[in-house]
């Protein structure tokens, strides 16, 4: 009879032990696939982005993709692809122009400004289409700038890259106010008329 209590043990014990192992086998492979998971998230190979990081408009490299295009005036199936230059910064710049003149008063003088305006980012095209949306709040804020201008100011190259300077500030504060992100980089004269 010790023999077969024996027997019985020893298979009670080696049933317990594969159980075990299984357990910890199994243990084992969902740690690793976690730890592996969570390591690829953190290295952006999956999910959005970064935890905690909100999704901004990235820089666009010259000849890359921008997810986010914002379509060219005149743009068309049949138009030649734009071919970038070796030189120079490695972002491509994308530009757009205001359709309408903006017009105003200059501050402490009977003259008028007139101006027909660009604006330039290297960012990808969420910046332009924010530029867009938000054009009525943006076309009021520049006449407000455009206003507060001494006449002084717009007859030399030095005024002229200062209000353009503002200007490049009152449009990326109106977009952070709305989206959250500036982006613009620059304002650009496509017409300036002092009279």
């Amino acid at each position: 009879m010790a023999k077969g209590k024996d027997k019985s043990t020893d298979e009670g014990t080696q049933s317990s032990g594969m159980a075990l192992k299984i357990a910890l086998g199994m243990v084992a492979t969902l740690a690793l696939g976690a730890g592996g998971a969570y390591g690829a998230f953190a290295a952006g190979l999956i999910g959005v982005g970064k935890a905690g990081e909100p999704d901004l408009p990235k820089l666009v490299v010259k000849g890359a993709d921008d997810p986010y295009a914002f379509p060219a005036k005149g743009e068309g199936s049949d138009a030649p692809a734009t071919v970038f230059g070796e030189g120079g910064s490695q972002y491509r710049t994308a530009y757009y122009s205001f359709e309408e003149s903006f017009t105003s008063n200059l501050a402490g003088s009977p003259a008028l400004i007139q101006l027909e305006l660009a604006v330039s980012t290297r960012r990808d095209g969420r910046v332009l289409q924010w530029v867009k949306t938000h054009e009525i709040a943006i076309r009021s804020a520049i006449l407000a700038q455009l206003a507060a201008t001494s006449e002084a100011d717009v007859y030399d190259v030095a005024g002229k890259q200062r209000l353009a300077k503002r200007l490049t500030q009152t449009i990326n504060t109106v977009l952070e106010e709305n989206e959250g992100f500036g982006g613009i980089e620059a304002v650009h004269f496509r017409g300036f008329l002092v009279q």
